[in-house]
């Protein structure tokens, strides 16, 4: 249809009044995003924000005034636990982190050093603290206790701690594939212990697989005690794609139980290789783990759920399920996430974020020889860009 002549007299001056309000408009939009500032990445503070503790005034949990635990925490457990010694088994490897130097001799990543207290880390040193971190809380929760350091052939590191030892068994332990062999490791450690046992060495020995940035702060050696028929135990949470944690992993050291935990880590392991290598580099394990209960026990899904220990069996392998509030306890990375700590608490994980909490807790706790004052630090610690 075509347009008369009447509308275009009146249009055509309409458009010559509003084109330059529009260019206007439009350079105005387009120069406010080319000078939009930039948003500069947060900053990693050198020291640890604190504040209110989560869980004041929630029954069974730990209340703190200040720095200052004003309950119990924990069960002093060693006086339950007499028969046989419990050995911790982690996974640890040094990677190729020499810092390189630039033409004057002075270091190019001294931007990368942090202090922890009076001491300065580079990378590779962060990696070292947190495993001696690791060992010495052990040390003072267990002192009967003892740890083996899976590695590489190839990785050099040495430990001043008595109570520690290292074992190499060969395999890919690039960062890639580290968490796939870890159990693979794992499986290989189980096979020694079944060899040893063929030659008739003696001695009863139970092991608990764990990540290196936990700390133990009590005896957990009455576990194999007070529920006698697990061959294995692992930590579950109310996490519905990831309700178990692969971070602490008790094996009875009976050959049976060793047997048994063999058995099950080959099925978790070849879930693994089968169906999550696209997780390799993180959280392939987990989602394995949850693969095969899930498979052999649907029942357990309701279970996670709740905190309470229970029992199930995988084709012949009895699994005992612990609760992570308890046995897998994780620092809290916002002010009241898990309404506080339980009183029960037998194990602190510092995983992803957390590691330099982990070297501020052994410190304030080197300082005051008081684990429930230095449990008021972690739950304190709140929300802080302390990681690594």
């Amino acid at each position: 249809m075509a347009i008369s002549r009447s509308r275009l007299l009146f249009v055509f001056p309409l458009l010559v009044l509003l084109l330059p309000l529009i260019f206007s408009v439009s350079n105005l939009h387009r120069n406010w995003i080319t000078e939009e500032p930039k948003r500069s990445p947060s900053k990693k503070l050198d020291h640890l924000v604190l504040g209110p503790a989560a869980g004041q005034g929630l029954p069974n949990r730990l209340q703190c005034q200040g720095l200052k635990a004003m309950n119990k925490i924990g069960t002093s457990n060693a006086n339950l636990y007499s028969s046989g010694t419990v050995s911790f088994v982690t996974v640890f490897t040094i990677y190729n982190s020499s810092l390189k130097s630039d033409s004057t001799g002075m270091d190019d990543k001294l931007s990368d050093a942090v202090t922890v207290g009076n001491i300065s880390y580079n990378k590779a040193d962060r990696s070292m603290a947190i495993l001696n971190a690791f060992i010495n809380f052990i040390q003072v929760s267990m002192p009967r206790s003892n740890v083996i350091i899976l590695t590489d052939p190839t990785s050099t590191f040495s430990l001043r701690q008595t109570n520690a030892a290292i074992l190499s068994i060969q395999g890919d332990y690039s960062r890639g594939y580290l968490m796939l062999q870890r159990i693979k490791s794992y499986i290989g450690f189980l096979e020694k212990q079944l060899e040893e046992n063929e030659v008739g060495l003696k001695g009863f020995n139970h092991f608990i697989f764990t990540d290196s940035d936990i700390a133990v702060i009590d005896d957990l050696g009455y576990i194999f005690e007070k529920y006698p028929h697990f061959h294995l135990a692992l930590t579950f949470r109310n996490n519905k794609n990831q309700p178990l944690n692969s971070g602490f992993i008790a094996v009875r050291g009976t050959p049976d139980g060793i047997y048994k935990a063999k058995i099950f880590l080959q099925e978790v392991l070849e879930a693994y290789s089968s169906k999550y290598m696209k997780a390799s580099r993180m959280l392939g394990d987990q989602l394995a783990l949850a693969w095969v209960i899930k498979s052999h026990l649907p029942f357990a899904v309701k279970k996670f759920s709740r905190h309470e220990a229970f029992m199930g069996e995988v084709s012949g392998i009895y699994v005992l399920f612990l609760p992570c509030s308890s046995y897998n306890w994780t620092p809290p990375e916002g002010a009241g996430q898990f309404h506080g700590m339980p009183l029960d608490v037998q194990v602190v994980h510092f995983k992803g974020s957390r590691k330099r909490l982990m070297l501020e807790s052994w410190n304030f706790f080197n300082s005051t020889s008081n684990l429930a004052d230095m449990l008021c630090l972690v739950l304190k610690s709140g929300r802080t860009k302390y990681d690594f």
